[in-house]
């Protein structure tokens, strides 16, 4: 009969995105990291190490954009970050027309506050399911929760005003404009899927395609906020750099779960 840990071992997807090993750490500091987080590990368990991770993270994460917001909020109206905004906005309002307001319009909505969120618990229902392991349910939940969260405390302590709305294609939105939380969601949301999607496929050429289809979307998604007059460019500029700080962190902890596999003194 095979033990417990053999079992997780076989049901458990891949490590490998392309010829990189994700449990191989080469930086002394990475090296570091994963032993202290075996230790854990082995002290809790492995899912309670990565829920632990996660939630360190996001506070990492949390922290990160209250100082973003402070910094940024000293140095707009000077000549440096403001002074990119008015002429991404008017570069973006010639390339208006019938057909690519009705696309960004299109993504507006698909990754809004309503669509994005179901498709979050779908896909985590879906990975949940096929896996029948809760790892990918907790990386897709931490990063709908933790951009949600992000996305909140830019805007609290901000409260930077869109742009007017004769500059912007209606429907209008309310809530203050920094930072872009279509663009800090997708980014991070997509991020993830990606991420765990490439982990399933054997051949380089379908991880590439999945991470940059997710790329490629975020970066649509935030100019597109940009065309609609929802948003100022630096407020997508932030939802970027957050999102891939945030996605940066959430494929950190699953690395340091996953480097805990093959040590038979740590359970599950």
């Amino acid at each position: 009969m095979p033990t417990a840990a053999e079992t997780a071992r076989t049901t458990r997807y891949d490590r490998q995105i392309g010829r990189r090993d994700l449990t191989e750490w080469r930086s002394r500091p990475g090296r570091r990291l994963a032993s202290r987080h075996k230790a854990v590990a082995q002290k809790v368990g492995a899912r309670r190490a990565l829920v632990a991770t996660l939630a360190v993270g996001g506070g990492i994460a949390l922290a990160a954009t209250a100082g973003a917001a402070y910094i940024y909020d000293g140095v707009t109206g000077r000549d440096g970050i403001e002074s990119l905004d008015r002429p991404a906005l008017e570069r973006a309002k010639k390339l208006r027309s019938p057909a690519t307001n009705g696309a960004a319009a299109a993504l507006a909505h698909v990754f809004g506050p309503v669509v994005l969120p179901a498709v979050t618990v779908g896909a985590a229902a879906a990975f949940g399911f096929r896996d029948r392991h809760p790892s990918p349910v907790a990386l897709v939940v931490a990063a709908g929760a933790g951009s949600l969260a992000m996305t909140v405390v830019g805007k609290r302590l901000i409260k930077r005003n869109r742009p007017d709305r004769h500059e912007a294609i209606p429907p209008y939105e309310k809530s203050p404009s920094f930072p872009s939380g279509h663009t800090l969601n997708t980014t991070t949301i997509l991020g993830v899927l990606a991420y765990l999607l490439a982990l399933r496929q054997e051949k380089q050429a379908p991880q590439v395609a999945f991470v940059g289809a997710a790329a490629g979307t975020a970066g649509v998604v935030g100019l597109s906020r940009v065309l609609l007059g929802a948003h100022w460019f630096t407020d997508v500029a932030v939802g970027w750099v957050s999102g891939i700080g945030w996605l940066s962190l959430i494929v950190t902890s699953h690395r340091l779960y996953l480097s805990t596999q093959d040590d038979d003194d740590v359970h599950e």
